[in-house]
């Protein structure tokens, strides 16, 4: 691109963000991978780009004995090797300065009140003015307590214009019983907008672009429905196995791990009706109207519609990797899936029969997020005297992860005397049009919470009501254990079972590339 055409695309897209209100964070959970990996690398980048409160403060809690010197020395050299951008040294001093520790027992009513005193003198030496929000990145047994101890202690009420929240990580609940129980427990203490259910998905380019590019364009809207689309497929793959997190997911699997939360929260977003605005509630209650048209399966249906697998060994990336069952703290003979696909619909007018393909899995062909949206083949007749054998259909795809973009395949005709159609591709990438921006995924998020926009955060409602299409599925699952486990090698697309998911309505699923 010509540096006078990036130069306007630049303008076109830049505004002037101004930095949160004055908070401090908390993070439960502080001595774990999620701070040390994302949200510490977040925070930086918020700072560079002049969005992080001047008057702002860090503390971590978790139950390993520490000072704060320790905790901002271990924090110093772990995150080179997470930050997304070139560290400036006097910025990074300045964020550290605002690192502090509480070690502590997340059930002892003391290190809560511990706390308290923290974040009163914060308030006085970093002018924080008592604005706190909590992350919760710990154990999900653990939301409901946390929430409970802050309440006790005082920490959740908001007066004189302060304000306090809570990010709750996934797992939101295990099932549909849990989820609600989970609600129930928190909403004992905190009002609804005080919740922030967070899925770091929703902080990508691409899925805050998804509302933007089909409302701003005048020429997808028209066609963003029955009439024109044949099929929608989420995909959300992965060749990384489960590493060294082989006790969470045997707990888990994928379609606990990935459904309710990160692809349901894609599905909304593709299919949900225009809002009245982009309050957060507005946009949330047209997600929410999705989710709750979406049928669940009963279990006939669950064996017909729904396809799981496991992964053995293969190869990924040229190197030999090994099975599922393998890998550290998984059972030798575990039945936990690592791939789900599904196909669902949307019971409302503009969707009505028209199928919603997901799936996910672990230790396949290559890493790789999308949402393609395949339209509805033209009419043939014209073509019937000519050298054409078929029209192939247009298809817009919205891809997420790793190189985000959206692009768009049509027919053109090949050059020459004879009538032949070529697939044409017209694609474009943030990168290319935009330029790149330092992030770990959390800064958006992160940000939002701050300022008070709960946005790009599930809200009850909704999680209930992903939970009530999942529930019946692993209900079906567990009373039909599987008997064919492992039945794809790693570095592959997939289970066999889920190409003909889609092959006995005559389609097929994007190859992962």
């Amino acid at each position: 691109m010509a540096a006078a055409e990036k130069g306007r695309a630049e303008e076109r897209v830049t505004q002037e963000g101004r930095p949160a209100d004055p908070c401090a964070m908390v993070i439960f959970g502080a001595a774990g991978d999620l701070t040390r990996r994302k949200l510490i690398s977040a925070l930086y980048n918020l700072a560079t780009g002049d969005l992080l409160p001047r008057d702002f403060a860090v503390v971590g809690v978790a139950r390993h004995e520490m000072t704060t010197n320790d905790f901002r020395e271990k924090i110093r050299r772990e995150i080179r090797d997470a930050v997304t951008t070139e560290i400036r040294p006097h910025l990074w001093e300045q964020l550290e300065r605002r690192l502090h520790y509480l070690p502590g027992v997340f059930e002892d009513p003391g290190t809560y009140r511990r706390l308290h005193a923290l974040l009163a003198g914060l308030d006085r030496d970093h002018g924080t003015q008592g604005n706190y929000f909590f992350y919760l990145a710990t154990a999900p047994d653990l939301f409901a307590g946390i929430v409970d101890q802050l309440g006790l202690a005082g920490l959740t009420r908001e007066d004189n214009g302060r304000w306090r929240r809570v990010i709750i990580e996934k797992p939101f609940g295990r099932d549909l019983e849990t989820a609600r129980a989970l609600n129930a427990a928190i909403a004992k203490t905190l009002r609804e907008r005080q919740i922030y259910r967070i899925d770091h998905y929703l902080g990508k380019e691409t899925v805050q672009n998804i509302l933007a590019f089909r409302f701003s364009n005048g020429i997808f809207e028209p066609i963003w429905n029955r009439r024109y689309i044949n099929h929608v497929q989420i995909t959300a793959a992965e060749n990384a196995g489960v590493e060294k997190r082989g006790r969470y997911y045997e707990q888990a699997g994928a379609l606990r791990d990935m459904l309710p939360n990160h692809l349901f929260q894609l599905l909304s977003l593709t299919a949900m009706e225009p809002p009245v605005s982009f309050a957060a509630d507005a946009v949330r209650d047209e997600q929410a109207k999705v989710l709750h048209a979406v049928p669940p399966l009963d279990p006939s249906e669950v064996l017909t519609r729904a396809v799981r697998g496991q992964y053995g060994a293969g190869e990924v990336d040229g190197e030999r990797v090994s099975g599922y069952r393998d890998e550290p703290n998984v059972a030798p003979d575990s039945t936990t899936e690592t791939f789900a696909a599904l196909k669902l619909f949307v019971d409302n007018w503009r969707w009505a029969d028209v199928p919603f393909y997901l799936r996910t899995g672990k230790r396949l062909h290559s890493r790789m997020t999308q949402i393609a949206i395949q339209f509805k083949r033209a009419p043939f007749m014209l073509f019937r005297d000519t050298s054409v054998e078929r029209l192939a259909p247009n298809r817009l795809v919205l891809h997420l992860q790793p190189d985000e973009g959206i692009s768009l395949s049509f027919g053109a005709k090949v050059p020459g005397p004879v009538m032949r159609l070529g697939a044409v591709d017209m694609s474009f990438e943030y990168a290319d049009w935009f330029g790149t921006t330092p992030s770990t995924g959390y800064e958006r998020l992160l940000y939002d919470c701050m300022a008070g926009d709960a946005t790009l955060f599930q809200r009850a409602d909704m999680v209930e009501a992903s939970w009530q299409v999942v529930t019946p599925i692993l209900d079906v699952w567990k009373a039909l254990l599987p008997r064919d486990f492992p039945n794809y090698a790693a570095g592959t697309s997939g289970p066999a079972e889920a190409d003909a998911l889609l092959a006995r309505d005559g389609r097929q699923f994007t190859v992962i590339t």
